[in-house]
């Protein structure tokens, strides 16, 4: 009967993994696989130090399958498990939700200026500017979503979860990806045509996988196409924004300002520019971190594997 190690860091259910045909063993993901557990053949992996995943790929042998329950393989990959050898399987689906929702209020967040009025309360001052009668929809700023130009990069599960929401609030929304044509009602552009919408974009949405294909994605030359009130968000990886050449951009004005969930280093460092510059929020990567179901995609998958067939989420 092959042996399932799943993780304590997160609240699973065994009962619905009853029945089936395999051993059930909880372990933590902090430390190393106690030796009677390295027999295992299946992995669920969730919040792994790095240390505990890269001792599992030297020391886990008879592995035959992983299952991720982040929405990328990369911590798994970069422990040294091979994928040629061994099927990897991510949480993809999981997270769409939660990301999404986090998403939108973030853009909220920009637009209405919640940030500027909690600085102003905390220094006990009244943000008046911010009050009172304001023009409805002014050019050249980002204050509502109605009738806002928000282009998503990154069209994949979660762009389609947040865009109904966007759509509903009255945003025009265009999508980025590799290929274009129309998903779930929306033109989808690809990233030659970023030189063509940037310039006319309100609210950029960064959902980008990390890759050495998606690193410094939004550059210096990228973010001088944008308008000088267009804010960027980004909820997909740190690695895909140049964030020297974003904090030039926020320091210089050139852009509206950065709502950012994700960053090349984390925890973002003490001292990083990016917590002064004007017109910034930093979420400390908040915005997934809560699978939801996940029980629903082990069973899934755990039922193929048994069988001998194709698993859903495979890298």
């Amino acid at each position: 009967m092959p042996k399932l190690l799943y993780p304590t860091s997160l609240t699973l259910d065994p009962k619905l993994l009853e029945g089936y045909s395999v051993d059930l063993v909880p372990y933590n993901v902090k430390e190393t696989i106690p030796e009677e557990h390295t027999d295992a053949e299946i992995l669920v992996a969730w919040t792994n130090s790095a240390a505990n995943l890269k001792d599992a790929a030297s020391r886990l042998t008879k592995l035959r399958w992983i299952q991720s329950l982040a929405a990328g393989p990369n911590d798994v990959l970069g422990a040294g498990f091979d994928p040629s050898k061994i099927t990897i399987t991510t949480g993809s689906g999981l997270h769409d939700h939660t990301v999404a929702e986090h998403t939108l209020g973030l853009l909220l967040n920009a637009a209405r200026r919640f940030y500027e009025m909690r600085d102003s309360q905390l220094q006990g001052k009244w943000p008046g500017h911010l009050g009172g009668p304001q023009p409805d929809r002014p050019a050249g700023k980002f204050t509502t979503l109605q009738d806002a130009n928000v282009v998503v990069w990154g069209f994949g599960n979660i762009a389609k979860c947040l865009t109904p929401w966007l759509t509903a609030l009255g945003a025009n929304v265009k999508g980025v990806a590799r290929s274009k044509g129309v998903r779930n009602g929306i033109e989808i552009y690809a990233e030659d045509d970023l030189k063509d919408i940037l310039p006319t974009t309100d609210a950029l949405v960064m959902i980008l996988p990390g890759s050495d294909a998606t690193k410094h994605a939004l550059n210096a030359e990228r973010l001088k196409l944008l308008p000088n009130h267009a804010w960027i968000v980004n909820v997909g990886r740190g690695t895909s924004v140049d964030e020297d050449a974003l904090a030039d951009a926020l320091e210089q004005g050139t852009i509206g300002g950065a709502a950012l969930d994700v960053f090349e280093t984390e925890p973002y460092p003490e001292g990083g520019r990016l917590y002064k510059t004007p017109n910034t929020i930093v979420s400390p990567h908040a915005a997934g971190g809560r699978p939801q179901n996940p029980e629903d995609l082990i069973a899934w998958n755990l039922r193929k594997f048994l069988a001998g067939q194709e698993l859903k989420n495979v890298i």
